[in-house]
């Protein structure tokens, strides 16, 4: 018996990494009797010389579109234009990253391209303020190159992205030798074409990357009205000096991360995205 990490699922077959080696294993019977369906990031148990899996250890969390367990953080690539900078997507991946304790970083691509730079490190600024780490990445910019691979050292990190903005790009300046297929923009529909079909974890530099289809959806069915502030880390700071024990921060008087809006100390704009996503997780339909 051996332990290893899948790397790649493809028709029932699981390549498990260990101490180097990739070994090609199938899942045993026990899996589907018990409603186990491995993933890729998956720490697990297998035979090398029969070729299976023996058993899924814990996971401390998982994603179900893209299907990757295990991962340490998340690297959201956002572009400057084309398709242009969209802070509410952005801050609706940051609350599904947040919502499975993964730790973001956001890198804003195509930034060669940008007339409105002045309006773009403006955004920069929130985003550092509200505690996130932010990378302006060019083409060519190897400052910027040397910081996200920095990044990846002893971590399994999931790129995450609209498509189009450049994550493929992006890891083939990286790590040339993945030579994943990137894709044009498609003017027409102003957004990628798919062309990222499964998800893999690639070795670089000491760590894992995943690089994946995307978030097939962005609905917040798994975070509750009363998490959502939690997934907000300036939101999050505010709330223990709300007057009230579980202020939403939405109509409920003496409201620290309101009074916040309004001193200028948290983002108007990422505020009324919160309010938003809160009455929408609050509107939702239930489930049976």
């Amino acid at each position: 018996m051996a332990s290893g990490i899948i790397i790649q699922s493809l028709s029932g077959f699981y390549d498990v990494l260990s101490q180097g080696e990739t070994y090609r294993c199938k899942g045993r019977g026990v899996f589907r009797n018990k409603k186990i369906t491995p993933l890729v990031g998956d720490k697990v148990e297998f035979d090398p010389e029969e070729g299976y899996l023996l058993s899924v250890n814990h996971r401390t969390n998982e994603l179900l579109r893209p299907p990757v367990a295990n991962i340490d953080q998340a690297m959201i690539v956002i572009s400057a234009v084309a398709p242009d900078f969209n802070s509410r997507l952005l801050d609706r991946f940051l609350v599904l990253v947040e919502s499975k304790l993964i730790d973001p970083v956001i890198v804003i691509s195509k930034q060669d391209q940008v007339l409105r730079a002045a309006e773009v490190e403006e955004y920069q600024g929130v985003y550092e303020k509200a505690g996130y780490r932010v990378i302006m990445s060019e083409p060519g910019d190897e400052a910027a190159f040397t910081s996200v691979k920095d990044l990846f050292r002893d971590k399994t990190t999931v790129i995450a992205g609209q498509s189009g903005v450049g994550k493929s790009t992006l890891l083939n300046a990286i790590h040339p030798a993945l030579s994943l297929e990137t894709g044009e923009i498609s003017k027409s529909l102003g957004r990628g074409k798919h062309t990222t079909r499964h998800v893999q974890l690639f070795s670089i530099n000491g760590g894992l990357v995943a690089d994946t289809p995307g978030f097939s959806s962005l609905d917040f069915d798994s975070v509750s009205s009363e998490a959502l502030g939690e997934c907000f880390p300036e939101i999050r700071e505010q709330t223990p000096y709300c007057k009230f024990r579980g202020c939403l921060h939405d109509k409920e008087p003496k409201c620290a991360v309101k009074a916040a809006v309004e001193n200028d100390e948290i983002s108007k704009e990422r505020y009324e995205h919160y309010i938003e996503f809160l009455h929408e997780i609050q509107n939702r339909k239930p489930r049976y």
